[in-house]
């Protein structure tokens, strides 16, 4: 997310332009953002979303670059939100470099 701005907020503007045709999601290890956000994309977006993980590597209980990437149970790991997400109908890929095939895919 962008700091003052919630998932919901963005993924509404995002919902409305005309010109965006697939929608993006970076999240990261550690508390519940994007589940939260995944449960408001199956109720309120169209829009087909692809989405990366980024920590899968990060064991429990260590902090990765910052306070809040820092995995506290098993539901906050990479592999569990990658899980949930596709278990809402998010598109989940394994690496950022993977974004742009998966979006042509979708897309045709």
């Amino acid at each position: 997310p962008i700091i003052g701005l919630a998932y919901k907020e963005l993924l509404s503007e995002f919902q409305k332009d005309d010109e965006t045709k697939a929608i993006v999601m970076i999240g990261e290890i550690g508390g519940s953002l994007e589940v939260e956000a995944a449960k408001f994309i199956k109720e309120n977006i169209s829009k087909p979303v692809v989405a990366f993980i980024a920590g899968a590597t990060a064991p429990k209980g260590k902090r990765m670059g910052h306070a809040g990437a820092i995995v506290g149970s098993a539901d906050e790991s990479a592999a569990a939100k990658k899980e949930a997400l596709k278990s809402y109908g998010i598109h989940v890929v394994d690496s950022p470099a993977l974004i742009g095939e998966e979006i042509q895919k979708i897309l045709g």
